[in-house]
């Protein structure tokens, strides 16, 4: 036989159920809208392919836009040692 859950009324677990009900309202919006922009963005994506971008060069460029400057300088300069001594550079 299946376990049974025990339910609990509003007034047992003193959760006011219009305000649990509105913050899941507004995270299901925003999670669609979410999707929609990623909808959005594989259309731009799917136009600068059309284009002859590379998406992968793209996604590069978008990735290092976001990095602080300092922090992919670093970066940078640690890459440039690791194949500087692998010999690759």
């Amino acid at each position: 036989m299946p376990e049974q859950i025990n339910a609990f009324t509003p007034e047992e677990t003193g959760i006011p159920a219009s305000e649990l009900r509105s913050f899941i309202e507004r995270i299901e919006r925003l999670d669609s809208e979410k999707a929609a922009i990623g909808d959005d963005i594989k259309d731009v994506f799917a136009e600068l392919k059309s284009r002859g971008y590379d998406a992968k060069a793209v996604r590069a460029v978008l990735k290092i836009r976001k990095q602080d400057p300092n922090e992919r300088a670093e970066a940078e300069a640690i890459l440039d040692l690791y194949l500087s001594t692998l010999g690759m550079a």
